[in-house]
């Protein structure tokens, strides 16, 4: 929904940033701002940083910054409509209403419903685990070494013997039969009706905002099917949530652990790894793989170590990579899970397996042996080969010769002779190939240069503006929005001008034209958090900023010129040559 420009500012102007952000982080004030761990990023000494004037806030570290409703949108993973309601509600501003066609308005009803009835569920089965009727259930997840806090943490619970329980409960909170069938608990007949889940140990599915969408439930004994799941429902898509990842999605580290099951997932967040998340009964899909990449581009996949594991890890591993994830796999051997290598050899030791896991395309490439006889040459010879081929998925050059070179020595291969047998197999594949060293420069090594000369100087001196408002003055006549030439810095200058010129600068409301964007959101908080090292107190620094000036304008006259006609060139001359002799005072 659209919300006027006015509303926003009035929501965001009630929300201090210091009371919003120390609900989340410890803060201690140094100076102006407060200062405390970065929530986004894993770090022992304090780099991020609160600015109660300028209502924003930036980690020097990780580079992470942006205003109270990116905060909610990156820590809480909200939308925008989703940051501000919140902050609406808690400032006590009330927002348009939203006007729902009649569908949607019955779309919008049936769906929290649902969510009110899976949550007295989960309660249901929470109380039903603590009851002689549960001890079963009890006995198992203690028997799996779960202490009562992660029970409840988890909100385990357990499905009685008996086949209507959970029915009838519901039916006593006044939920009639036709509702009761699209939550998907319950199987309602002309015969009578009955639960989905009974004789269960029962885990509530919980989406990113903590809401209860679903449930798994694991036999007691040897019942078929082991592990049961909700059917889809107008909550739950198995294909687009992951177990855990409510409390993933808060962790400080910086991947996701992937692995297979419920159990995997709750060991791992006992024994500390609360990045840990797993798909529900599903292989990952292209669904699972974009839901993850909103909350990190490193993946550690802790599969278990039999074949359908690594043949999980193999499916997993170009889906992941699809969508620009970076991907390992942990080595998981002597043992077959997580929940089981944790308890036998700890947690220490599954933190340095963590460290330790091998790239995904190198583990590939290790699977791959295993499929031939290295004793034998002909084998030895086609594995070679075959390896060669998959090296030339790398479209660039540096990369691809990166790769060769990790798997010569990892399969103890000349380097010479892959490299070799990789550029003939190339030819062959692709005749007329570019040989490697006629390669022009690539699109992604072009964008990992450093960047020119003038940006650097329009962001330096919009940054010394914003910190030193008093140098307006001193540019009065010689700069103007307008000489900010690189397009997004000539957006934050015309703003920033005007914010100076009508005595209301505020980076915080600025901020918020660029939150669509977060390439450019990041780019423009950096303008605003920028250290320049106090004022311009010192003959070097005003030296700087005259240079700077200097830099800025000239670019834009060069820029100028080039779409000048006569007239405009004279104009542009004169410019050019009053640069040579420019000064500015600092009196």
């Amino acid at each position: 929904m659209y919300y006027p420009e006015d509303v926003i500012e009035e929501v965001r102007s009630r929300s201090d940033i210091v009371d919003i952000v120390s609900g989340y982080v410890k803060l201690q004030k140094k100076g102006s701002s407060y200062f405390g761990l970065c929530p986004f990023h894993n770090e022992k000494s304090p780099s991020f940083s609160v600015s109660p004037g300028k209502q924003m806030y930036y980690c020097f570290g990780c580079g992470a910054g942006g205003n109270v409703f990116t905060f909610l949108m990156e820590y809480e993973n909200y939308t925008f409509s989703e940051a501000l309601k919140t902050l609406a509600d808690r400032a006590g501003v009330e927002l348009p209403k939203e006007e729902l066609s009649k569908e949607a308005r019955a779309q919008a009803d049936l769906k929290a419903t649902l969510l009110e009835i899976n949550k007295l569920a989960a309660n249901y089965f929470y109380y039903q685990l603590k009851q002689p009727s549960g001890k079963q259930g009890y006995d198992y997840l203690t028997g799996r070494k779960l202490t009562d806090d992660t029970i409840r943490h988890f909100g385990l619970g357990y499905a009685a013997r008996t086949g209507n329980g959970l029915y009838r409960y519901l039916r006593s909170k006044g939920y009639k039969d036709e509702m009761l069938k699209e939550t998907g608990l319950v199987t309602i007949e002309e015969r009578g009706s009955r639960d989905k889940f009974w004789n269960r140990v029962m885990f509530p599915i919980m989406d990113v905002n903590n809401r209860v969408i679903g449930f798994g439930g694991r036999v007691m004994g040897d019942g078929t099917p082991k592990y049961l799941n909700s059917p889809e429902t107008k909550l739950f898509d198995k294909s687009r949530n992951l177990y855990g990842l409510n409390f993933a999605r808060t962790s400080r580290e910086k991947c996701l652990l992937l692995c297979e099951g419920y159990m995997d997932v709750i060991a791992m967040h006992q024994a500390g790894f609360t990045n840990a998340v797993a798909s529900l009964g599903t292989a990952l899909t292209s669904q699972h793989a974009s839901l993850i990449k909103r909350y990190t581009d490193q993946v550690v996949l802790t599969y278990d170590s039999d074949g359908a594991g690594v043949a999980a890890a193999l499916r997993a591993i170009p889906i992941l990579k699809e969508v620009g994830i970076s991907c390992r796999v942990l080595n998981m051997k002597p043992y077959k899970d997580p929940d089981e290598f944790i308890k036998n050899l700890g947690a220490d030791v599954f933190r340095k397996r963590i460290a330790e896991a091998k790239n995904s395309f190198l583990f590939e490439i290790d699977v791959l042996k295993r499929n031939y006889d290295l004793e034998d040459p002909e084998q030895k010879t086609r594995f070679y080969n075959e390896t060669a081929r998959k090296l030339l998925e790398f479209p660039e050059a540096l990369e691809r010769d990166n790769y060769i070179q990790a798997v010569s020595r990892e399969q103890m291969i000349n380097y010479q002779d892959l490299k070799q047998l990789v550029n003939r197999l190339a030819a062959r594949i692709s005749p007329g190939t570019v040989p490697e060293r006629q390669r022009p420069v690539s699109s992604r090594e072009k964008r990992k240069e450093k960047e020119d000369g003038p940006r650097q100087s329009q962001r330096l001196l919009l940054t010394w503006l914003i910190e030193n408002p008093e140098l307006f003055d001193k540019i009065e006549g010689i700069i103007t929005p307008e000489d900010f030439r690189e397009e997004l810095y000539h957006q934050v200058a015309l703003m920033v001008f005007e914010g100076h010129h009508s005595g209301l600068l505020n980076p915080a409301q600025i901020l918020d034209h660029f939150i669509n964007d977060q390439d450019q959101y990041k780019e423009v908080a950096a303008l605003f958090n920028a250290s320049l090292n106090g004022q311009l107190n010192s003959d070097e620094q005003k030296k700087a900023f005259t240079e700077t000036v200097i830099k800025v304008r000239k670019n834009s006259l060069d820029e100028a010129s080039r779409t000048a006609d006569i007239t405009q060139l004279q104009e542009i001359i004169r410019a050019q040559s009053a640069l040579k002799t420019l000064h500015i005072s600092f009196d």
